[in-house]
């Protein structure tokens, strides 16, 4: 009797851990900017860096720092939506040659994906990159983009390469979880 009834809980408590494991947000933390009208999900455990002006908001990964998420902000001059830009492949090819790997920095990039969804009137388009460096390991990124009031918001999460396939579904969680209110 005994037996049965801890074989029993066991059952119950693996079905209850393996549904707590399969939500979108498990291993995520909840980051909203109400001032700039952004949020995303960062993964548990990673604490935000200060010191880049040009970056919005930073996190890394305490174990492993060269794993980041970032936002940036940036004023959009002559357009004021990613429609008017183009595709989301052109879109992407462009990002890496101006962001990702822009000539003389020692960087050589090749774009995985383009994706586009829609999230009420609003359209995010996320890249994948694979990014080869001069000097140091190489990363793979992904890099979510949208608009907002003339702003091209950029979140950005990156890992080295040898960890990509540890990390890969947990990123995208991340990547997709980003959204921009008016």
């Amino acid at each position: 009797m005994l037996k049965r009834a801890i074989s029993t809980l066991v059952v119950v408590l693996a079905l209850f851990l393996t549904s707590c494991a399969s939500t979108p947000t498990s291993g995520l933390v909840p980051f909203a900017d109400s001032k700039d009208g952004y949020r995303f999900l960062y993964p548990n455990g990673w604490t935000e860096t200060k010191g880049n002006p040009s970056i919005d908001i930073l996190f890394h990964d305490i174990i492993e720092p060269s794993e980041n998420v970032s936002v940036a902000i940036s004023k959009l001059e002559t357009v004021k939506s990613l429609e008017e830009i183009g595709e989301p492949e052109a879109i992407g090819l462009r990002l890496l040659q101006r962001v990702v790997a822009p000539e003389g920095s020692g960087r050589q990039a090749k774009m995985i994906s383009a994706t586009q969804k829609e999230v009420g009137d609003r359209n995010y388009y996320t890249f994948e990159y694979t990014v080869a460096r001069a000097q140091g390991e190489p990363r793979h990124d992904l890099v979510t983009v949208a608009t907002n009031r003339g702003n091209l918001y950029t979140l950005s999460i990156s890992s080295s390469e040898k960890r990509w396939e540890k990390v890969k579904s947990l990123f995208s969680r991340v990547a997709k979880s980003f959204t921009i209110s008016d």
